[in-house]
This record gives structure tokens, sequence and C-alpha cells, in this order.
């Protein structure tokens, strides 16, 4: 989870933003160095990469990298960098070039932009999940924390993972992997699962609100 949030922290930092205008640039040039591929040479080319010939496939890929580039930029601002993106879509325009041939599409680039679409909102997508997935363990491993805190208190013991899980409302699997996250967590220093989670920061004696909601 912490190494998820530094790369994304990566990602706004100014050495990445220039990481990532070097790769884009070396993607512009890329294109600009490949040769124009003519409406007859395309129709031989794209027959040949359905067939499985690799050069034509690379050939065809290299002349409509600008697809690529154009509808990740045309995402705006997202988790993932547009040099993330294109390689996502890039995936997406190898599959086009790849499938074209039997695809019924008349016309190429409206079949490569919706596979190449598709490729990039899938990438977002699964990153934004990852977020929320990362954000949900973080939230769940500090109510454990705490209520395992509380009872400890309250009981003048290590409460039981049952007494937890019914405190929290939880099974006693999802306890027990929790508990397994702050242990592992703690092993590891994680700097940033601390913060959340670190028992210093909760104040049993003021936070009157709180404990009634745990008593509740």
């Amino acid at each position: 989870m912490g190494a998820l949030r530094d790369q994304n922290d990566d990602e706004r930092r100014p050495g990445a933003f220039d990481r990532d205008g070097a790769e884009l640039d070396d993607l512009i040039h890329e294109i600009q160095a490949a040769r124009p591929i003519s409406p007859a040479e395309e129709r031989t080319l794209f027959e040949r990469a359905g067939l499985g010939d690799k050069g034509c496939q690379d050939r065809i890929v290299a002349a409509h990298l600008n697809l690529v580039i154009r509808l990740a930029a045309a995402r705006g601002e997202q988790p993932l960098s547009v040099p993330d993106l294109v390689q996502e879509g890039s995936i997406g325009l190898v599959e086009a070039v790849r499938s074209f041939a039997s695809s019924g599409y008349d016309d190429f680039q409206p079949f490569a932009e919706r596979l190449i679409g598709e490729k990039i909102d899938a990438a977002i997508a699964a990153e934004a999940a990852s977020v929320r997935d990362a954000e949900l363990l973080v939230a769940a491993a500090t109510d454990y924390e705490r209520t395992d805190l509380l009872l400890r208190r309250e009981l003048q013991r290590q409460p039981t993972e049952a007494e937890v899980a019914e405190k929290l409302e939880w099974t006693v699997e999802r306890t027990r992997y929790v508990a397994h996250v702050v242990a592992d967590a703690r092993r590891r220093h994680d700097e940033e699962m601390l913060a959340f989670i670190d028992p210093a920061a909760i104040d049993f004696d003021n936070d009157d609100d709180e404990r009634a909601a745990f008593d509740s």
C-alpha cells in the first residue's frame, strides 16, 4: 500500500514529469521517423499482419502510434501517467493490427481507436480500483487497531479474534486477515500504515464520542 501511494506521489514530482516528457518525446520521435504508408501498401501490410507477419505488424504499429498518444492524452489527468496509458493503449493497437483483416471493418482508424480506448480505460479502471482497495484496507487496519486497543484497555488482556470480530461486526476470517496486514506492516516498518494506525494518536480519555460509538 505504501509502495502504491509512493508510486502515485512519484508521478507528481518534478522528476517524474521530466521522465514522462522524455518518454513522450521518444515516442514522438519514433512516430516522426516512421516512413508513411501508402493505401496500397497498407492493404498488403494488413493482409500479411493478419497472417502473423511480425515485421508487417510492427510497421503498421509504428505508423499509427499517434492514435495511441492522442487517445491517452485525451483522458486528461489520471492516476496513471500518459506514457503508462500509451503503453496500455499500444497493446490495443497491436491487437487491432493483428485482427483488422478479419474484423469486418473497412476503415482501420475507428477499429483501432475502439481497441486502444478499451485498453486505456481498462487500465485506468484497474488502477482506480487498486487505489480504492488500498484505501479501504488502510481504513480497515485503522478500525482493527483501534478496536483491539479499546478492548485491551477494557478487558485488561489481549482480546481474542472472536471478541474483536464481534465488536467490529466482522467475520473472524476478515479480522484475522486484517490483523495479519497490521502485523506485517509493523514488521516491515510501513511508515504510511503506522501513521494511520499509531496507537498514540488515539485519545481514549477525551474522545467520548468515539468510545460511545464502540460501546453502542
